[in-house]
């Protein structure tokens, strides 16, 4: 049995940015939602959260995993629960690009109080503020 820690911060936003989750309580139920399915899916889900209009993961990957399916499996499952449920007023879906960074062993703790914090962060600044900061920080060009 291999010994992997392979931790990936993933970023998505909801298509065009919209500000579906506009609700504290409705944010916290599409979470829960999402860690309860990674789980059942054998995806090990260490942290989610985000704002109205994006959402942060960090997870660990396994042996047998892979980034682009687990965003699949995460974002597909998740959209189909939401419409299922009508948690939005119109018909619910993810963008379909999203970021992914690998973390070292050393930031685990620090993406973990980021992604945690997210209510906080967002008061200061906007998503399309984070998103630009993501593509400098890890020069996406």
């Amino acid at each position: 049995m291999p010994f992997i820690k392979i931790y990936i911060h993933i970023v998505f936003s909801t298509r065009n940015k919209v500000p579906y989750f506009d609700t504290s309580e409705l944010r916290i139920q599409v979470w829960k939602h999402i860690k309860e399915n990674a789980s059942g899916k054998g995806i090990f889900l260490d942290m989610v959260n985000g704002y109205s209009d994006h959402c942060h993961c960090l997870i660990s990957l396994s042996s047998n995993q892979n980034i682009e399916k687990i965003v699949q499996l995460l974002k597909g499952e998740s959209s189909y629960w939401i419409n299922k449920n009508q948690l939005t007023k119109e018909k619910f879906a993810w963008q379909d690009e999203y970021f992914a960074v690998s973390v070292s062993e050393s930031k685990i703790e620090s993406v973990r109080n980021y992604i945690k914090n997210q209510e906080s962060h967002h008061k200061k600044k906007s998503f399309t503020e984070e998103y630009q900061e993501f593509i400098n920080k890890y020069n996406f060009k």
